[in-house]
Order: C-alpha cells, then structure tokens, then sequence
C-alpha cells in the first residue's frame, strides 16, 4: 500500500520546496542593498523584483503538464539542479540587467509548486488531500528562510555571498530529496491519448479553471508581491531600519505560511468554496483600512481651526497584515482543494494554470506597485490596488455561485416538467 510512505513523501517534498522558494524570493533580501547601491526607483525595483516572478508563473503550466505524463520527483530534482548556475552566477552581476537576467533564471525555481503538489497528491485519498496539501504548503515558509538568513549573510560575509551559500544548501536539499524520497506510485498520466497541447486548450476553455486563477491571483500573487515589497515599504512609510523592516515582513510571511495547512484541514472539513468565500470578506475589511493613506484634516471650529490627522501606527499596520496574511494562508488551501475536489485527474494541469495565474500576481503587482506610488505618490496605494483586485475576485465568485443556482433550479424545473412526461397520451 502507497500509503505507507505517504508522510515520508510529504515531509521531503516539503522541505524540497521551503528549499527552491527561499530560493525563487531571494530577491526580497537581495533587492535592498542593491537598491542602494544601483539608486533605483520604485519602478525599476518592482520590475526587478518581478524578474525570478514571472519565469516562476510562465514555466509552471508546461511542468503540471510535464507532471501528469512523467515523473514528478524526477522533475522535482531535476528543477532544483536547473537553479544552481543562475546562483553561481548571482556575485559577478555588476548592472542592473544582470540582476534581470539571473533574476529570470533563478524564477525557475518557481516551477517547484507544480512538480511538489503534483507528487504528493498520489499518496493521500480523497478526504485528506486538502491537508496534505496544506502542509505541503507551509513550503511558502521558505520565504521566511530568506527574512532571517540573507540578512545574516549579508552583514556577516556580504551580499555577493548569498548566491553561493544558498547555491550548497540547495544542492544539499536537492540530494536529500533524490536519495530518500519515496518513488511516486502513479508516474503515468490517465489519459495518454491526448496530446499536451490539446489537453491544454480543453482546460484553458473552462471558465471555472480561469475564475480559480483569478482567486489565486488574490490570495497567492498578492502575498508574493507582500512578501517583496513590505521591507521598503516599512522602511520608506514608516521609516524602520532594514532589520526591524526584516522582521516585521518575516512575521507576516511565517504566519501566513504555517497556517496553510490549517486552512487544508478546514477546507477538507467545511468545504474549499465555504473557506474561500469567508478569507475574501476577511480581506476586504482589512484592506479598506490599510488603504486609507495618513491625512491631515483642518476643522474651522468657532473660534480657532482644529487639526485632525487620521494614521494607521506600525503597531496597527502589522496587526492588520496579519490577519490578511492568516486568511491568505487559508485562502491558498482552500482553492488547491476546489482543484483536488474537480480535476482529480488533471490535478498537474489544471493545477500548474491555476499555480501560474497566481504566480503572475507575484510578477505584476510588484511592477503595478512602483509605478502607481511613483505616479500617485502615496505608499498606501498599493493597498487600494489589492482592494480593487479582491473586489473583482468577489463579484466574480458571486456571479459564479447565482449561476450554479440557476442551473440547479432549471435542472429540475425540466425533470418535473409534466409536459414531457412519457405517460401522458393526447
């Protein structure tokens, strides 16, 4: 019985992928003193910043279908042994494009989710696929890696040290995982009569696997493009030094990471669709309040003008942010296991659009950031652009419920249609 090496499998196969993502978010440590050091703005930061993100996004619908027709744990290694040239490389990068570059290649590393969640899926039975991918999601974790360790890098040996140490922890990791991780019990796909490429336009045409995306794009795209931009945003809204930056970001991205595989347990337990409806409202009222930038307001009393200023304080910011990232946590389990509950079978596939749609969050919302901040000139905008976003990913989730209902009550207004019943003679 495959079960038997199922947590074997999982243990391994998340710590392959806390591995490759602290990896793939580099960028979030290694940006600041860049930054400096080349005098970027905003923009060009964000763009920098999207480099390792959007190879992450593009590469991982070509690897679910990769996963579903070969090896995963084959794949899984031969990902990681991919990443360890563009690390190598990372300390004789001098300009700006150079950091593009190995920025793209290092995004390679975002492919990992796909071949990890594809793997552990044929170790689990139905009722606990929701929180075994749950777990599996505490990779995300691996972001934290970076919060604590590039900066002791930095400070200790220097930045152009964090390619290297982080290219030997990975080759380590990737040893690990090939030697004792257990072969997957299904390498084969279930349907080898399609080709790739049809396969691929078959589910591209369902609206629902888009609307899925669209949720991922909230819930992991915008906790991806967070998790890279707050320690500027805590330095230049709030005027923190890099480590107090550090930590503050550390704080949201741990607890949002752990707290996944909760969410996979509740949506195995109450539903992925029920979970995902109740993070969504979470959200919504939090971002409000982190939207609204510092104001000063003059009151002309009867006597005398009164000063009113309205600001959300560091302490309060934070508070906020992690209450958004615990429900993203959630969030995250709940739209793999939507996934699990209606593509079984296609679980690589459907799952590497649904992983690439959210990826692309990563890639664009950092960009989007920089430029409406330097546009706008607010810090807080970036807040109202995520607001913006789950207000669509709402009314699209409302819309898509109304309809269900609708097809349910016409289904059966047609099997109680009594002028189609066969036993009625004219």
């Amino acid at each position: 019985m495959h079960y038997q090496y199922a947590n074997r499998a999982l243990t391994l196969a998340t710590l392959a992928f806390a591995a490759s993502f602290s990896v793939w978010t580099l960028y979030a440590a290694l940006a600041l003193p860049v930054s400096d050091q080349l005098d970027l703005n905003f923009t060009e930061l964000g763009l920098m910043l999207a480099a390792p993100m959007l190879t992450g996004a593009l590469t991982r619908i070509p690897a679910g279908l990769l996963a579903d027709r070969t090896s995963p744990k084959r794949l899984f290694v031969w990902q990681m042994i991919a990443v360890l040239p563009a690390l190598a490389l990372l300390p004789l990068a001098t300009e700006y494009s150079h950091y593009i570059l190995i920025g793209l290649w290092l995004g390679l590393a975002g492919a990992s989710f796909t071949f990890g969640i594809r793997y552990i899926t044929d170790f689990f039975p139905r009722h606990l696929q929701g929180t075994s991918m749950g777990i599996f999601g505490v990779g995300n974790a691996g972001a934290a890696i970076t919060l604590i360790t590039a900066p002791f890098i930095i400070s200790q040996l220097g930045w152009q040290w964090l390619g290297p140490v982080y290219g030997l922890g990975l080759m380590v990791i990737t040893l690990i995982f090939s030697l004792l991780a257990p072969s997957s019990p299904n390498n084969q796909a279930l349907d080898q009569r399609q080709s790739p490429g049809s396969s691929l336009l078959k589910t591209l045409r369902h609206i629902h696997v888009w609307r899925l995306g669209l949720y991922y794009y909230f819930v992991f795209g915008s906790f991806l493009a967070l998790l890279l931009w707050l320690p500027h945003y805590y330095m230049k809204a709030y005027g923190l030094d890099t480590g107090q930056a550090m930590a503050f970001t550390l704080f949201f991205v741990a607890t949002s990471s752990v707290v996944r595989a909760l969410g996979g347990w509740f949506s195995d337990r109450y539903g992925g669709r029920t979970v995902n409806w109740s993070v969504f409202w979470v959200c919504l009222v939090c971002l409000f309040f982190l939207s609204y930038p510092p104001t000063t307001m003059t009151i002309h009393g009867v006597n005398q003008d009164v000063q009113l200023t309205i600001s959300i304080n560091v302490w309060v910011f934070t508070g906020l942010l992690f209450i958004i990232g615990i429900a993203q946590g959630f969030g995250r389990a709940s739209v793999y296991k939507i996934i699990h509950d209606t593509y079984p079978e296609k679980m690589g596939e459907v799952g590497g659009v649904v992983a690439a749609i959210g990826a692309l969050g990563g890639c664009t919302l950092p960009i989007i950031f920089g430029v409406i901040v330097d546009w706008i000139g607010i810090y807080s905008a970036c807040f109202m652009l995520l607001y913006g976003v789950l207000a669509v990913c709402m009314i699209a989730m409302y819309l898509a419920i109304q309809a269900e209902r609708f097809q349910v009550r016409l289904a059966e207004a047609n099997r109680y249609n009594f002028l189609e019943d066969d036993d009625i003679t004219l």
